[in-house]
């Protein structure tokens, strides 16, 4: 694998953005899924790799899928693939910020293959990497993070999905004096914001699992960390586990373990506007694409226009 194929991948996510573009606002997230997933199917099976999909699209949504071991590409080398067609399908339903399309993609055999259920984890950027312990509370990982950082609490900015659960996390925070940004959907982009130090220091909660191999190949192409603890809620969830081959479902899964090898890519492109990228626009006769490429070759972040014609 090279840094080239990166830019063959953005291609793959630069059209499923596009795809699902044309459904941002029409309350039909599944239609606007179905086409992204089309779109990434399509083109990944253009491109000289042998791909397996490790991370696909779950059966939490019951949306369409790449499923979990589908072979893409017309053979060459041998890649792990992530992908989520989108990230924020409620969000572009209702043409909101910050969904995006994405994949990311590794040496076979080296991403974690996470059950489509619940993980807690948390994710920082460089200078806070081995700042973290998910089996320590909240307060004692924020106090770690504000020393490596350098930051007064007050200053500290800790991203979290806007859910019931979460409800002890961010009273715990705004008690240790942090800011806490709520997000409705979509935990990928603030793992890739800390990376960046993008106003964001840590994405903290329990969302979904294979979200978070994404961002942790996100994390791993800037030199960042990423933890996470599989979350099932109930016997059937466990049973996944083992089938999957994961035998401790209690295990921490470090950065290491969720993405092996050193040999990554990782690429976003916007379907609405948001803190990383713009969304797709019409200008003139043109299609114009904002992406963020990643990769951990160079550890460069290249963020790309890209002009399609209408």
């Amino acid at each position: 694998m090279d840094i080239g194929l990166g830019f063959q991948l953005l291609k793959v996510t630069e059209i499923a953005a596009v795809k699902a573009s044309f459904w941002r606002g029409r309350g039909d997230k599944n239609s606007a899924d179905d086409a992204a997933t089309k779109a990434m199917r399509e083109v990944l099976n253009s491109m000289n790799i042998d791909g397996k999909v490790v991370i696909g699209e779950g059966e939490m949504d019951e949306a369409p899928m790449l499923y979990i071991g589908e072979k893409l590409g017309k053979g060459g080398f041998e890649v792990d693939i992530a992908v989520d067609p989108i990230d924020g399908t409620t969000l572009t339903s209702k043409n909101r910020e910050n969904a995006i399309s994405v994949i990311g993609v590794a040496k076979k055999g080296t991403l974690l293959n996470a059950p489509d259920m619940y993980m807690k984890k948390i994710g920082v950027g460089p200078k806070a990497k081995e700042a973290i312990n998910i089996t320590k509370d909240l307060t004692w990982n924020l106090k770690e993070i504000s020393k490596a950082l350098g930051k007064k609490p007050e200053d500290m900015n800790m991203v979290i999905l806007d859910r019931d659960r979460h409800n002890p996390f961010v009273k715990e925070a705004r008690e240790f004096g942090a800011r806490v940004t709520l997000i409705t959907d979509g935990d990928v982009s603030p793992v890739i914001a800390a990376g960046l130090e993008l106003n964001v220091d840590l994405m903290f909660g329990i969302g979904g699992a294979p979200e978070g191999v994404l961002a942790a190949i996100g994390a791993k192409c800037l030199g960042g960390d990423f933890q996470g603890i599989l979350a099932p809620e109930n016997e059937e969830q466990i049973k996944r586990c083992k089938d999957m081959g994961i035998v401790d479902v209690n295990k921490v899964f470090t950065l290491n373990e969720l993405v092996k090898s050193d040999e990554n890519i990782f690429c976003i492109t916007g379907i609405t506007d948001g803190y990383l990228v713009k969304g797709v626009k019409k200008v003139n006769n043109k299609i114009v694409t904002s992406s963020l490429l990643l990769n951990s070759f160079d550890y460069v972040p290249r963020f790309i226009t890209g002009f399609y014609n209408i």
